[in-house]
């Protein structure tokens, strides 16, 4: 079951969305102090206090925080006392909207808060996603995220479906839509930069930097209550290409076409698409998997190239489609989420909102 027109259950809508200021680095906050003012904010965006959320659902990395059961330490940013219905997943943010999407599908809950934050600038992040790997054949060989992803990009180049001047327009489209993005890290005109791992430079890589996010799912009615627009959740689906990348076209994503086809992405067009997508390279993948073409406005907010906190990043995404959405500026959208190397795993979700 991943649409909603499917289950014949309910209808469930994003609305509310709130994100921190993305920035290099976080050393002076705990992430229970990055995180607190997001929650406050999403929870004032609706008038909504902790103790009228149904269902509360996290997503962080303890291995990217460097100590087991931290996501219990930010719960202390939400209040878990009076005792509280909540979930985790070690994932980025969008599979916890997907967990609190199913909860609130089964008629368990009514509203949800859904929240993701992490700290990738207290490592060397390249070396720290090195254990994503397949540890027999590929992590020993210590491949970082960015050599990966240039074995993406040359791949795309050998096939003819891009090359490096394209690759430097998606940078510099990107980073110069973000310029209107008050929460993004990298703005305006940036140099496309030095060569990095060829083929890519430094534009065609994601920032580093340390942030949070968080939503606020809602059911029928009480969406309506809580939001003048919801961005209505029509479906979500989550597929996974194999594990090993050479048993693997990188030129192409099946998952996402797959999860797309799954979510009702393909039954009407949509007019805007948040990829997360942290290499150029990935953008010229998901576009031809997913179907977009030029009339899709792809990643007005500048993406995952103009701010890329580490499992916040996929919520993000949804968030800031449903965002449009709440605005006025996008009647239906599709939000991407990725995880592992070279788009190994995708999440799609597809949201509208109500005619105008």
């Amino acid at each position: 079951m991943t649409r909603q027109a499917s289950a014949g259950i309910r209808d469930i809508a994003v609305v509310a969305f709130a994100q921190t200021g993305h920035r290099r680095t976080s050393d002076d906050l705990s992430e229970v102090e990055m995180l607190m003012p997001v929650l406050h904010e999403v929870l004032d965006r609706t008038g909504l206090k902790t103790s009228d959320i149904g269902f509360t659902c996290s997503g962080s990395s303890d291995y990217l925080a460097g100590r087991a059961f931290s996501f219990t330490l930010a719960l202390d940013g939400v209040g878990a006392w009076p005792p509280i219905s909540e979930s985790h997943v070690e994932m980025d943010g969008a599979w916890a909207l997907y967990e609190a999407w199913t909860k609130l599908l089964t008629g368990d809950a009514d509203t949800a808060l859904v929240y993701a934050y992490g700290k990738s600038s207290p490592g060397p992040l390249r070396d720290v996603l090195t254990r994503q790997l397949d540890p027999y054949y590929v992590a020993p060989l210590w491949p970082d995220s960015v050599a990966l992803a240039a074995l993406q990009a040359q791949a795309l180049i050998d096939a003819g479906d891009t090359d490096e001047a394209a690759l430097a327009a998606i940078a510099a489209r990107s980073r110069s839509d973000a310029t209107a993005n008050p929460h993004a890290q990298l703005r305006g005109p940036i140099p496309h930069g030095e060569p990095l791992v060829r083929p890519l430079r430094t534009g065609d890589c994601p920032p580093v930097g340390d942030g949070a996010a968080a939503v606020i799912l809602a059911a029928g009615e009480r969406a309506r209550e809580l939001c003048a627009r919801p961005a209505w959740i029509r479906g979500v689906d989550h597929r996974i290409e194999a594990h090993s990348l050479g048993v693997r076209d990188l030129t192409d994503s099946p998952s996402a076409r797959l999860a797309a086809e799954r979510a009702g992405a393909f039954e009407r067009p949509v007019d805007t698409a948040e990829l997360h997508a942290p290499f150029t390279s990935q953008e010229v993948v998901l576009r031809k998997a997913l179907k977009l073409g030029d009339h899709v406005r792809v990643n007005p907010s500048g993406g995952a190239l103009a701010a890329n906190p580490v499992m916040a990043a996929g919520l993000v995404r949804v968030g800031e489609a449903a965002a449009r959405i709440h605005r006025g500026e996008s009647d239906r959208a599709l939000a991407h989420a990725t995880s592992g190397p070279c788009l190994q795993q995708n999440l799609v979700a597809v949201l509208e909102g109500d005619p105008r």
